[in-house]
């Protein structure tokens, strides 16, 4: 190792584990006592379809339902400029959809009801739990993937890591309400792969020092490695902060669930990678026999520094 400054990360890992586990337990209790807040996709409700005699702006609209007290909407355009779907997250009846368009009349626009019809959700309880076993198949992929192409200890810190970034990340909608729909649905699914992708750039960087270092202790290879691999780590995760915090600033209603889960996830991925999976390598004893390559007998050569 040259005469670079490295950074002790490892100072802090008790902390930072006691840390993950108080998220993790504050989670885990509000999913449990609190539930989700889940968004039309996954309950059902009500769709108001309706024709305005000129363009409306969607702000505009969403406005007039939340100025009548309207909640857990979602509105969108269909088919033309002037025809709008409104799915309400409450029981159909007759008269909801004079109501809707009541409401959007009110400020002397021209509205015209189309239709009005109960939706069902497109997440049924058949899908949540195949949903739920792809997760968990995924997962075991991931390990054993990790497992062949490192090993097995790097595995186990990797899907924990993937597990604590999932956990937290719905711990946070269910902690605060906040909807949870198909768009966080798709962002917790990415969060795992930028995640995995993380921790495979330092669990790649701290086999290499394994393997290459002969004097240093576990906790000083791993924080050589995490120290290497900061610079990647800090332009990777702003520059994607940067597009996300765009989005959920001017990407209006639709998209401010899916870049609020991606703006959680990612902190608390990039997190994850340095203190629970290079934390858990050390709990499980990492050592450079773990990880060296055997040598055949009478081969006197050098051995190649990565498989």
């Amino acid at each position: 190792m040259s005469d670079e400054k490295v950074y002790n990360f490892m100072g802090i890992a008790k902390p930072a584990l006691a840390l993950s586990v108080i998220m993790i337990i504050i989670s885990i209790v509000s999913i449990a006592t609190r539930g989700l807040s889940f968004g039309l996709d996954f309950t059902g409700g009500t769709l108001v379809e309706v024709e305005y005699a000129k363009a409306p702006q969607i702000n505009d609209v969403r406005h007039q339902l939340e100025a009548h007290k309207y909640e857990n909407f979602v509105v969108q355009k269909f088919g033309s400029d002037t025809s709008i779907l409104v799915r309400l997250q409450q029981e159909h009846s007759e008269s909801i959809g004079t109501e809707v368009v009541g409401a959007l009349s009110a400020n002397g626009e021209q509205v015209t009801l189309s239709r009005s019809e109960f939706v069902g959700s497109q997440v049924g309880e058949e899908l949540r739990e195949q949903g739920g076993l792809g997760l968990l198949l995924a997962l075991g992929v991931i390990m054993l993937y990790i497992a062949f192409r490192f090993q097995f200890k790097f595995s186990v810190g990797a899907v924990m890591a993937l597990v604590h970034d999932v956990i937290i990340t719905v711990g946070m909608f269910s902690l605060f309400q906040w909807d949870f729909d198909l768009n966080v649905l798709a962002a917790v699914l990415a969060v795992i792969g930028y995640s995995l992708n993380d921790t495979i750039v330092v669990s790649d960087r701290v086999r290499e020092n394994f393997r290459r270092l002969r004097e240093e202790t576990p906790i000083e290879i791993i924080n050589i490695s995490l120290t290497q691999t900061l610079s990647r780590t800090i332009v990777t995760g702003l520059t994607t902060l940067l597009v996300l915090v765009a989005l959920f600033l001017f990407g209006g209603p639709a998209l401010k669930g899916f870049s609020t889960a991606l703006i959680i996830g990612i902190i608390v991925g990039t997190y994850s990678s340095i203190y629970v999976a290079s934390n858990l390598l050390l709990i499980m004893n990492i050592s450079k026999e773990d990880l060296m390559i055997p040598v055949k007998e009478g081969e006197g050569a050098e051995l190649d520094e990565r498989p």
